[in-house]
Order: structure tokens, then sequence, then C-alpha cells
């Protein structure tokens, strides 16, 4: 992490303040009245296609949001001038399902050109995913601007590894503004979806340097992950990170509770008393979970900074005359 961080984060947090005060829910009830039905419809369309892809969807906005606020960065792909950030440490073979959101993009522009960002997509989806998925369901926050550049380093610099530990996350989240209430609730997103046995593959046979599996892992679902995952596998086969993988609910808490978190980052946040009690509480209180987890929802999704921003037309290019007028400038 370099010496920028602290002072980029600071001007981040700076202009959130500004940033709310254009961030309004029905944002675009007369610029673009069907916006929020057309991003729900191409959602339910993707769940029915394939489950896992609305959980990959919704994670996007968390990839987005803390590198240089919730502006889109995330989907613009690599240019000869620019590294972005789908090949930062954190993204690379693990991102996925852009394309459902260039089916939003496209369904949107259909009906109302150049008026829906893509940053206020990623937004969208992701409430819709939970939703679909049977959690809860939100007003959102819309009006953002989409960025015209992106930063594979800030992504390097910011975005935490599978391997993170409790305090490492809770010191990244508190730079947000954002609590440890905030950190396990929003870690529940992990309700939905699957991962890949690259990021489990250190737990499972060399839990820091030792050469032993991580003594955390309950010992009956460490055979499972074996069977998973065993030495030599292609490590792009995924597993469920919950008991219940296409539903949203709280049953990642119980089972963070009962020593079968899939990921180091999941299961830390059991081991660790910092964030034990909010598990505990979720494990026992659904209704909890989904209020803790909208709120932390709405938090990130307020993330911002003073930057140039468009409406794109393509959410994985800037659009040709700002990026012409940038290579001038």
């Amino acid at each position: 992490m370099n010496s920028l961080f602290p002072w980029l984060l600071f001007l981040q947090l700076l202009a959130m303040a500004a940033a709310l005060e254009s961030l309004r829910p029905g944002f675009y009830s007369e610029t673009c009245p069907p916006a929020e039905f057309i991003v729900r419809h191409v959602m339910k369309k993707a769940l029915i296609r394939e489950p896992r892809s609305v959980a990959s969807v919704m994670r996007l906005q968390f990839h987005d949001c803390f590198v240089n606020g919730c502006d889109g960065s995330v989907l613009l792909d690599d240019t000869p001038e620019m590294l972005g950030e789908k090949l930062a440490l954190s993204n690379i073979n693990s991102l996925r399902s852009f394309e459902v959101v260039d089916q939003v993009k496209e369904a949107l522009e259909a009906a109302c050109p150049g008026t829906v960002s893509c940053a206020d997509i990623l937004v969208l989806a992701a409430r819709d995913a939970v939703a679909l998925s049977g959690g809860p369901d939100w007003e959102v926050r819309l009006g953002r601007k989409d960025s015209l550049t992106a930063s594979q380093e800030d992504s390097d610099n910011i975005m935490p590894s599978p391997r993170a530990n409790a305090t490492s996350l809770i010191n990244l989240f508190s730079q947000f503004n954002l609590s440890i209430k905030d950190l396990v609730a929003l870690s529940g997103s992990h309700s939905i979806g699957e991962a890949r046995c690259f990021s489990i593959m250190f737990r499972l046979y060399n839990q820091s340097g030792s050469g032993k599996p991580d003594p955390a892992i309950e010992p009956g679902f460490r055979e499972k992950l074996d069977h998973l995952c065993p030495l030599g596998v292609d490590e792009n086969v995924t597993g469920p990170l919950d008991a219940t993988p296409v539903v949203f609910d709280n049953q990642y808490f119980r089972d963070l509770v009962a020593g079968k978190g899939f990921l180091n980052s999941d299961q830390t946040l059991f081991t660790s008393p910092r964030t034990r009690p909010y598990v505990r509480l979720f494990s026992k209180d659904q209704d909890q979970f989904f209020k803790a987890f909208v709120e932390g929802m709405l938090k990130m999704g307020d993330l911002q900074i003073e930057q140039p921003g468009e409406i794109r037309t393509n959410c994985r290019v800037a659009n040709r005359g700002t990026v012409d007028g940038l290579m001038e400038s």
C-alpha cells in the first residue's frame, strides 16, 4: 500500500458530503421512468439463465466503490494508454458476469439513450441481485457519473485478499467510514455465489506457512473441501460460499459459527473477538442481518470522489469524445 493511499482516502471522504447532495432516490423518474424496471427485468433473466451470475454482478459494486468511489471504473477494459481494474490482483480470474451489465446497458440505451450511468447500473443491479435471491429490497440513491479512466494500481493498493484477517479488514473498512458492523453485514453478500479453489488452497494445505490446514475449519467440512480442491486440481474449480448459495439468507453466518466458512476472510470474522458478536447476532436473527446489510450497502453506495464524469454509452469504454479530450490535455 503506497504512501498516497491515506491522502486519497481523505480526499474521498471530503467529497462524500458534496456527492450526497446530488444522489437521491428516483433520480431517473423524469428522464428515464422505466430505468429501475429495466434493470430488474434483465437481472431476473440472468438469474433464470445462471443463478451464480447475479451474485457475481452484486460483488462488482464492492470492487467498484472501494476504488475511487462508485464510478463504474471497474467495468472499463484496458486500453493501450490505461491499465484498468479488471486484471488487478483481487479481480483477475475472479470478477465475472460483465456481460450481464452489458445487457442491462444495452436495454437502457434502447429506452433512454445516454441517460443512465454504468455506476448507477451497478448499484441497482446489486440491489436487485439480493432481492431476486430472497433477500431484502430497498430504495437506492442514484445520480452517479461514470469515470473517464480506471487504475489497476489503485485497485491493487486497496482491495483485500481472500487471505485477509479480521484486523486488516476492519482497518480497511474504517478508512471508508464503515464500521465493524458494516464489515460483517456486507460480508454477508457471500450468502450467494461461489468462489474458486485458488482462494482456499493455502487454507487447506499450508495455512500461515505451517504445511497444515487451517485449524478453524470444521473437520467434516475440510474433508468436503479436500475433495473439491485436492492438490493439483484446476484452481478455477468453484465451490459454494455457504450451504444455500442461491438463496440470500443468514445461512452464511450460521456456517461461520459452525467453522464452515469457505474463505479465510469469511471464517476470520468468527475467530476474531472484535467481529464475532455480530456474526453470532446475524446467525440468530436474519432480520437484523437484512437491516444491517441494507444500511451498509447504502453507505458503501455513497462513496464518491471529486472527478470528471460522464454517462458512458458502453460500460466497457469511455465515450470517444472524452477519450480524445483526455489525450489532448
